[in-house]
């Protein structure tokens, strides 16, 4: 019972998420970008759902385009992070020796900076725009995913069919590839979902310090630095993409919950 509940509000709160982004791809209540200095800071009304901010710009509209903004660099980041992961954990833990030694302990040497403070050191270096946010919060998480993909691996290596497949003449590589790569997907499925809410909040930070995606183009996080001036007398403007954050965040915990909750036998009676 429980597993179904947070998969049906987890999967409802990702498909508003998903919705707003892809209507926000196409079409939006007003364009995001045009100031109209007239109708400066509006509370919300039948016109201005969310209200209008400090240079005249619907909330609303801003609010749909970044959310198509944040599921890019999310899931672009997730998948650059799972990608180089799985390759590096998968040749630590199947080949060992010195080869394990060496990436595991440059793994663990990364692995000591706070993924946030690592974020913000490359961005200083390849800069603020899109594409650095990318690869900053790539780098910064893929030792997580290393670290779980060896583990798994480890274990999985040594199991009967692994053996099989050496014993009948197969390579070893192809034995990494057709026999203990796809065992290690589940565990690493589940540090996906959970991935997803850190970069989102990570890109949502960088953004606030300013360095994540340049104004104008709106992100929930600019938008939240926006909005400090006008906290007392325009709350809205914060109030909205802070209210955004929090139910991605929960949307994602859930299902990754439910899914972890599915994929692990322990939990099967839970």
């Amino acid at each position: 019972m429980r597993i179904r509940a947070n998969t049906a509000i987890g999967g409802a709160l990702m498909a508003l998420l998903l919705g707003a982004a892809l209507t926000g791809a196409f079409w939006t209540p007003f364009d995001p970008l045009r100031i109209n200095l007239r109708a400066r800071l509006q509370a919300p009304s039948p016109v201005h759902w969310l209200g209008t901010d400090e240079f005249g710009r619907d909330v609303l509209s801003r609010i749909m385009v970044g959310a198509g903004a944040s599921v890019v660099i999310a899931l672009v980041t997730v998948l650059l992070a799972i990608g180089a992961g799985m390759v590096i954990g998968c040749a630590a833990g199947y080949i060992r020796g010195w080869a394990d030694r060496v990436i595991m302990a440059v793994n663990d040497a990364l692995l000591a900076f706070p993924g946030i403070l690592l974020a913000l050191a490359v961005m200083i270096v390849v800069g603020a725009n899109k594409l650095g946010l990318i690869l900053a919060l790539g780098l910064a998480y893929i030792p997580s995913v290393v670290r779980v993909v060896r583990a798994t691996v480890l274990s999985i290596r040594e199991k009967e069919y692994v053996e099989a497949s050496r014993v009948i003449g197969n390579s070893e590589v192809y034995s990494m590839i057709r026999h203990v790569m796809p065992n290690a997907i589940a565990p690493v499925a589940v540090l996906a979902t959970s991935m997803f809410g850190w970069v989102l909040l990570a890109e949502s930070a960088l953004s606030f310090l300013g360095l994540g995606v340049p104004p104008p183009a709106p992100t929930w996080g600019n938008m939240l630095a926006a909005s400090r001036p006008f906290m007392e007398t325009a709350a809205w403007l914060s109030i909205a993409p802070g209210l955004c954050i929090a139910l991605t965040l929960l949307g994602i915990n859930l299902l990754g919950d439910s899914l972890r909750d599915r994929l692990d036998p322990r939990m099967a009676h839970g």
